[in-house]
């Protein structure tokens, strides 16, 4: 009896391990999660979903307040700059009115790579959301752009 509880125990200990391991590795190599764990873990955070670029996978760690993000001079009226870098898209709806969201796309993950004709726009599935408020104007995403907090000094646009 000492035998199987000693085995229980070393099997409930290496399955907590792996658990702990797949939920902290975001999925970025080992081949101990699998996929049930890796769909059950996306949802909950975007930083979980394949990434697939390269400026989708570490945009938020550039993201610092008072960074400044662009000039306003170099947002155009109905249309919009992204800030890869720092995982931003900064639009200008109607002239003087700025508005920030975050760059990432809320399907999968993938960045956002234009703004034009009152729209940000998702290369990956075709995603397209609203440049005056970050809703979604045509899926598959469900979910809009998460807003980011900017403040417009001068001809300078900084995070708030």
């Amino acid at each position: 009896m000492t035998q199987g509880s000693t085995r229980r125990t070393v099997l409930a200990t290496g399955a907590a391990a792996a658990l702990a391991a797949g939920c902290s590795d975001s999925n970025s190599g080992g081949g101990s999660t699998s996929a049930a764990d890796a769909a059950s873990a996306a949802p909950q955070t975007p930083s979980t979903t394949p990434p697939t670029t390269a400026a989708a996978a570490s945009p938020s760690h550039s993201t610092a307040a008072g960074a400044e993000l662009t000039r306003t001079s170099d947002v155009p009226v109905g249309g919009g700059k992204i800030i890869k870098e720092h995982g931003v898209v900064v639009t200008q709806p109607v002239k003087g009115q700025f508005k920030a969201f975050s760059a990432i796309c809320t399907h999968q993950g993938c960045t956002v790579a234009s703004v034009e004709n009152g729209t940000i726009a998702c290369p990956c599935h075709g995603s397209m959301f609203h440049a005056a408020d970050g809703s979604v104007a045509h899926g598959p995403a469900a979910r809009p752009l998460a807003p980011k907090e900017i403040k417009v000094e001068g001809n300078s646009i900084h995070l708030a």
